[in-house]
């Protein structure tokens, strides 16, 4: 594996009894980096996505072969540590999960779970966080209110600062402003935007102009296959399947 790449998946396919959700996925993540995930709805891009970090696990149906390397290791492997893998992963979801508590124990909880203890220490380390995350100025002067009085898209960016306070190297998106309202999705693009020099960072997205607007490489899947990837300027700009073609020009069916 080369320095350019994160993440190389190799022969990747996902079974649920007789259905086969992902057809021998080969596909290459650059690091440092916002690949998005395009497709339809159905197409398998958020079971890719929980292949990354191991949440198939929690489902025994399913049936996963092939390989995951992030940094040369593969994550299938069953000796891998799975705490360890999903700490060097954070995880946006489609809807914000705040923590029952107040926003300045939202991230101080994730700071523990580093072993993180002194409290200038870790006073320090949340307002780091939630200036990454896009959030600091907004809620400097509320940090012991409950994080479920924030607004959704609040909520969202909490989350995200909660997931950076792990500290990982990889932030998994699954269409995380899908709920959103367009000035707290473009506080999001904005954030990822600036992230992607320190992270890599994998997004599930059904939002064609948003994938454009943010995306370095692009991945085109359809009824579980990876139909079509390489930079946005390529895919969007001088798409070669038919499907792909279709797919971004609106006439998809």
């Amino acid at each position: 594996m080369d320095d350019s790449t994160k993440i190389q998946i190799r022969n990747l396919n996902v079974f649920a009894e007789k259905n086969h959700i992902l057809k021998n996925i080969n596909i290459d993540i650059p690091k440092n980096k916002i690949t998005v995930i395009l497709g339809p709805s159905g197409c398998g891009k958020t079971t890719l996505l929980k292949c990354m970090n191991r949440l198939t696990d929690l489902y025994p149906e399913l049936k996963v072969r092939g390989q995951i390397l992030i940094d040369d290791n593969n994550i299938l492997e069953a000796k891998e540590d799975i705490y360890k893998l999903r700490q060097q992963m954070g995880l946006l979801s489609q809807r914000p999960y705040p923590l029952p508590m107040t926003i300045y124990n939202n991230i101080a909880y994730a700071l523990k779970l580093r072993g993180i203890k002194k409290r200038r220490e870790i006073h320090k380390q949340i307002m780091h966080y939630l200036q990454q995350a896009n959030l600091w100025d907004e809620i400097r002067n509320r940090l012991r209110e409950p994080a479920s009085r924030l607004s959704i898209g609040q909520q969202q960016r909490l989350c995200l600062a909660r997931g950076l306070a792990v500290n990982p190297e990889i932030i998994l998106a699954d269409e995380p402003t899908s709920a959103l309202d367009p000035i707290s999705s473009q506080f999001i693009e904005e954030t990822f935007l600036k992230l992607k020099n320190d992270y890599t960072i994998i997004l599930v997205t059904h939002i064609l102009r948003q994938a454009k607007r943010i995306a370095d490489h692009v991945i085109f899947m359809y009824l579980g296959d990876v139909i079509e990837q390489g930079s946005v300027s390529e895919v969007f700009g001088n798409p070669k399947m038919e499907r792909t073609k279709q797919y971004l020009g609106g006439t998809f069916n």
